[in-house]
């Protein structure tokens, strides 16, 4: 009997083999991209990215135009006029005609500053875009990131379920031989044909979803075809696993002021909150400046007439006109507002500092404890993985149960799937920690992560 379910057990693996290499043959060969390649193609499909652009430009046109206000002004126009009747009688509209053109040139000469304050304002507003951008910028490498780990943690899930199932499919069909030979009773049979079933549900619902998690990534990459992803090395992230996951709270404090000094000076998200104030600011800056008059100055003006004699007159100069507000209760009223919204952009600014240190400390803490994991992970991985091969092997001679087979595949799977995750999550915290602190090189962050 033993030689019987012995070579039982080499036919299934053997088929199984077999089965997954013609498999492999019969596919069309796939196109293989990486991350950084993925990254490229999710920054080029991003609409919000290309929206940006077109504001920037639009801003840009905005600062033109305000320098445009600072030049002199320059305007022409004509008129014409007939008559049909002059003292309630009829007349030849010629002889009435009236033909007239003027041209003038009209400078700004004293405003208040306004002008330049404005000017200000509008760069601060392009900047800003810009800065928007930049957090878009990092938000869609984020996107893409998480898309091509799931994408890889499925596969590997997926992965493990078959495994799994495969073995469930070996234990039933030892099942059904010492079933049919009084070897178990019938309990233990409907035990391997239950688990078997359930194995083969986790298996489809692992397929679901990688197909879901690949449409996701596609959907942001923009890529329409079948695709294979490259695996990532985590052996370039060893050294660092090794130290995060136990290191003391001296070296995560220091890790914490290097990470947030870059972030201060770095962070997209900051940094506009910090010029929302600064507009706020100018913005109260011109606001009070209307209190000041405005002076222009009308350089040259002519005006031609061409009358029925057609004898032409002209006329030329300089006009200066001033104003000056007295509407106060306005103005005071449009002040304040202005004084508030000053004082919002500050708070604003401020709420804004402390959720990113809150939201860096956790980045941090996070990292930490999925480094832990890993290690954890991974060495119960190896130990109920040992002890799978030696159940299996047990079960084969008929000396466990199904019951134990049942058991030790449950915590072998369990235990590969969580190794899974804590990895693909540890590099997840990394692209996190990367977006807070707009880093674009992935080996900087390495390289504070190890000092």
């Amino acid at each position: 009997m033993k030689k019987i379910l012995l070579v039982i057990y080499l036919t299934m693996l053997t088929g199984f083999s077999l089965s997954a290499q013609t498999h492999s043959q019969m596919d069309l060969p796939l196109q293989i991209i990486n991350l950084d390649e993925a990254r490229v193609l999710a920054l080029a499909n991003s609409r919000p990215l290309q929206r940006f652009e077109m504001e920037i430009r639009r801003s840009i046109l905005d600062e033109r135009n305000q320098l445009y206000t600072m030049l002199p002004q320059i305007s022409a126009g004509y008129s014409a006029s007939m008559n049909f009747i002059r003292d309630w009688e009829f007349v030849n509209p010629v002889d009435t005609l009236s033909l007239g053109a003027d041209f003038s040139i009209t400078q700004i000469i004293f405003q208040g500053g306004q002008t330049f304050i404005q000017r200000a304002i509008n760069k601060i507003s392009t900047e800003s875009i810009r800065k928007n951008a930049l957090a878009e910028y990092f938000d869609v490498l984020d996107a893409v990131d998480n898309a091509y780990y799931a994408v890889l943690e499925s596969a590997a899930t997926l992965e493990a379920e078959e495994s799994s199932l495969q073995t469930a499919i070996l234990g039933l069909s030892i099942a059904e031989i010492r079933h049919a030979n009084g070897m178990i009773n019938i309990g233990d049979y409907l035990r391997a044909l239950a688990e078997k079933e359930m194995r083969e549900n986790s298996r489809n619902q692992a397929r679901r979803n990688l197909t879901m998690n690949m449409n996701r990534f596609k959907a942001l990459t923009g890529i329409t075809e079948a695709v294979e992803l490259e695996p990532i090395d985590f052996n370039i992230y060893e050294t660092v696993i090794m130290r995060l996951a136990s290191i003391s709270d001296e070296d995560a404090d220091l890790l914490f002021a290097a990470f947030w000094n870059l972030l201060v000076s770095s962070n997209p998200t900051l940094a506009n909150a910090a010029l929302s104030a600064q507009s706020a600011e100018l913005n109260l800056t011109n606001t009070r400046r209307d209190f000041s008059p405005t002076i222009s100055a009308t350089l040259f003006s002519t005006d031609i007439s061409f009358l029925p004699s057609y004898n032409a007159t002209s006329r030329s100069g300089v006009a200066i006109r001033g104003s000056i507000p007295i509407d106060f209760w306005v103005l005071n009223d449009r002040i304040e507002r202005s004084r508030i919204g000053r004082d919002i952009a500050n708070l604003n600014f401020t709420n804004t500092e402390i959720s990113l240190e809150q939201e860096l400390q956790n980045a941090l803490f996070n990292l930490f404890s999925q480094a832990g994991s890993v290690l954890s992970a991974r060495r119960s991985l190896q130990y109920t993985e040992r002890l799978f091969e030696s159940v299996v092997e047990r079960y084969r001679l008929g000396q466990s149960s199904v019951s134990d087979l049942t058991e030790a595949t449950t915590l072998f799977i369990n235990s590969r799937n969580s190794y899974t995750r804590a990895s693909y999550g540890f590099l997840q915290n990394l692209s996190r920690l990367r977006s807070l602190c707009a880093l674009g090189d992935k080996g900087q962050l390495l390289e504070i992560l190890l000092q």
